[in-house]
């Protein structure tokens, strides 16, 4: 995130709010500067929040993404962490899972994910 911010900053230095960040929790969860970054974006540069979780083991750096609540990433750490800076959008589902998630009925994958939602983020 702190490379992205840089580039916002240089691009949009007025914090318009033209400019900004998804905080996408699989691809930043480990990241030690994760809170400070979050609060460095604040309100203007936090467009988007998208959830899943990160599986140990995983058999697939993109497509093995975990249900939330399956794995081992504080999403609701995090969640709140983006909260406290004043972003009211949608926390964006994001189940990208080849060999499990995608493999099941449409509609009992989309029931977990209302549940796992609801008790996980």
């Amino acid at each position: 995130m702190e490379q992205a911010l840089d580039i916002c900053d240089e691009l949009d230095p007025q914090h318009t709010g033209a400019i900004g960040v998804a905080v996408d929790v699989y691809h930043v969860w480990w990241d030690p500067k994760l809170q400070a970054q979050i609060e460095r974006a604040g309100k203007s540069r936090l467009l988007a929040f998208h959830v899943c979780d990160w599986l140990t083991p995983t058999s697939d750096l993109l497509n093995d993404r975990g249900m939330m609540g399956d794995g081992v990433i504080d999403i609701p750490r995090i969640r709140g962490w983006v909260e406290a800076q004043g972003f009211a959008g949608y926390s964006e589902v994001e189940i990208f899972s080849t060999g499990n998630w995608w493999q099941r009925d449409m509609a009992d994958t989309l029931d977990a994910c209302i549940a796992r939602h609801t008790s996980n983020v």
